[in-house]
């Protein structure tokens, strides 16, 4: 079988004289085009799972091997795709597409859709890098970092810090360049701890600690503030998903993001959340202006399609604390449940508890209670209305009763990341094909690790403060896999014991496999990689694909706009590693280039069409 072509450049590279130099750059570039024009039928099909051992057997070998193959593609093409793009202005800094209301309403958008998604406006001109800020330091290590962040890293100034309203003051305390988060403070004031305890008491339970016992795993926080009950909620081994509207200044995903702790941009003014029905076992929103009762009831119907038969949805008031006489108090309760009250009766929730400014109601585990209901109530939907949702309209009517994956959370079996044959089977996926799955990634997820370990201690400076010289088990925290298929990446790291979370992301023209992912108590999102993804610069560790790039050539996505994309979102000193097919890397390692990356390539040597690409972001201060 013919050797890459970049490998015979690598055994020839040396002293010479400039024109062999030239000579060899011109046959270079003459192999590559005939390289990927052979390449070119082959290059839309998704990567298969390389075989571990092949790989890995020798790291020490193919350690030598990848020091020859570090990219430097000016000398094969004379700078033709050395071209590197520019940095945006100091305007873009926090810069997130798809959220530009001016642009919004200049295109007709209003009552509220102006503030929603619109990518199909946010095509921009020219192509930049979004820069890193003059203050911006490498977050601290976990846990640490979930309570103490560098106030440079986010967008909010000491003025808009103090003033805010006395309740963020307490959840965050603002020292020089430093903001810390206090634990035991926050969402009412008997401190997050104490309000964990109080709802699960409420449900019934003894403690937060039985929360999983109870069937819930996932929770969706809507608007959550700056994450401190998702950060709660992790020490009890639960996934919180950090939800909340784009904000230009003082985002609470942003802060989420950056603690550490998993978080996404989206609202559901006008459109879907990007999940499929029936996702989470337990909704949570407090502290939040959303005005449940408005539009008909649209907005509890989003929420009632994306929760779990059995599942939970909290609500905790704005009024954290008494404000005036007890009798007004009282009044805005009363006000509150009478709007509620019938809203839930319509769609089959019960009041479960309410205790002070929380209330808990629970959705039905039984789809009988929507044939007894009123004439009036609201409407079930059709098959074809209850369809795969990605920022689709907002729907009055009440999904997923009909769905084979109606089951209650407290019937589902065991806990953890594993599912059983028949839980596979309901969602669709063969157990050899899912199992087989889980083992690859657990020979694999090892030797990333390793793969990582020389490029950080060796070819770049250590961090200072950094005395350990092999690598930290927390090094990586916030970890997205592009192209997430099962989770199994998500379940190798946990099963190693690292310090990580991942964002499985499923990609909208591939099989949906989210619902499988979120009932394993993963975080995970649909999205269209032909689009920006809806999170702040500077917010990942690691972005991992596998197969994806093949799979999007196949819908005329741009691969330099991908890549301008993930540099956007990664973190100065941030990881890539892609495995694809050689036509797909020799195409991403020539855009790694011109992204500014520094990459290599390993060549599996196992006579397959597929090879690594492991990239690391530059923190480069502008």
């Amino acid at each position: 079988m013919r050797r890459p072509w970049h490998n015979k450049l690598s055994i020839n590279f040396g002293a010479r004289p400039l024109g062999s130099w030239l000579v060899l750059c011109l046959m270079s570039l003459v192999a590559l085009i005939f390289v990927l024009s052979s390449s070119s039928s082959n290059y839309i099909e998704p990567a298969h799972h390389f075989p571990v051992s092949s790989i890995y057997s020798n790291y020490r070998r193919i350690k030598e091997q990848v020091a020859v193959d570090y990219l430097e593609l000016s000398a094969v093409t004379l700078g033709a795709t050395r071209e590197e793009i520019g940095f945006c202005g100091k305007e873009r800094e926090n810069f997130v597409p798809c959220y530009n209301v001016s642009a919004n309403l200049l295109e007709g958008f209003g009552a509220g859709e102006e503030f929603d998604r619109h990518c199909e406006f946010s095509r921009e001109a020219e192509r930049c890098l979004v820069r890193t800020p003059k203050d911006y330091k490498i977050p601290l290590r976990w846990p640490a970092g979930r309570d103490v962040i560098w106030s440079g890293n986010v967008k909010i100034s000491k003025d808009q810090f103090l003033s805010s309203g006395s309740l963020t003051k307490r959840l965050m305390l603002l020292e020089e360049n430093q903001i810390a988060f206090h634990s035991d403070d926050g969402l009412i004031f008997g401190g997050v701890k104490d309000y964990s305890r109080q709802l699960a008491e409420m449900i019934g339970l003894g403690s937060d600690t039985e929360f999983s016992q109870a069937g819930i795993r996932t929770i969706l926080d809507i608007d959550c503030g700056f994450g401190s009950f998702g950060a709660h909620l992790a020490t009890l081994n639960l996934m919180a998903i950090c939800i909340a509207a784009y904000e230009a200044t003082g985002s609470q995903v942003q802060l989420t993001l950056e603690r550490g702790l998993p978080a996404v941009i989206g609202n559901f003014i006008t459109r879907q959340l990007p999940y499929p029905l029936l996702s989470f076992d337990m909704i949570h929103c407090a502290q939040s202006g959303i005005m449940w009762d408005q539009k008909d009831g649209l907005l509890l119907i989003e929420v009632d399609r994306v929760l779990k038969p059995g599942g939970y949805f909290v609500l905790t008031s704005p009024t954290s604390r008494p404000m005036g006489s007890s009798s007004q108090v009282n009044l805005k309760k009363r006000i509150m449940l009478n709007a509620m009250e019938g809203l839930t009766q319509k769609i089959c929730w019960t009041l479960l508890a309410q205790q002070d400014e929380t209330f808990i109601w629970q959705k039905t585990a039984d789809t009988k209670c929507y044939t007894s209901r009123k004439q009036d109530s609201i409407p079930l939907c059709k098959e074809g209305d209850a369809a795969q949702s990605y920022y689709k309209p907002l729907v009055p009517c009440i999904s997923g009763t009909s769905s084979k994956r109606w089951i209650p959370i407290q019937n589902r079996s065991g806990s953890g990341s594993g599912l059983s044959v028949a839980e596979l089977r309901l969602h669709g996926v063969q157990p050899a094909d899912f199992y087989q799955d889980m083992q690859f990634w657990r020979s694999a997820i090892s030797n990333f690790w390793s793969l990582l370990t020389p490029l950080i201690f060796s070819d770049h400076p250590k961090r200072p403060g950094d005395e350990d010289p092999l690598p930290p088990f927390n090094m990586i925290r916030n970890v997205m896999d592009m192209s997430a298929k099962y989770g199994g990446l998500n379940h190798a790291l946990l099963e190693r014991r690292k310090s990580v979370w991942v964002m499985n992301v499923v990609p909208v023209q591939a099989s949906n496999t989210l619902p499988l992912i979120l009932d394993r108590g993963f975080a995970g999102v649909l999205h269209d990689w032909c689009e920006p993804f809806p999170t702040y610069p500077r917010t990942y560790d690691m972005l991992h694909a596998n197969g994806l790039l093949s799979h999007l050539a196949s819908e005329s996505c741009s691969m330099k706009d991908l890549f301008v994309e993930m540099d956007r979102i990664l973190r100065p000193e941030g990881w890539i590693i892609l495995s694809d097919n050689k036509g797909a890397i020799e195409m991403a390692r020539t855009v790694a280039t011109q992204v500014r990356w520094e990459g290599r390539v390993i060549d599996l040597q196992d006579g397959s069409e597929l090879q690594l690409l492991v990239c690391q972001k530059p923190f480069v201060k502008k």
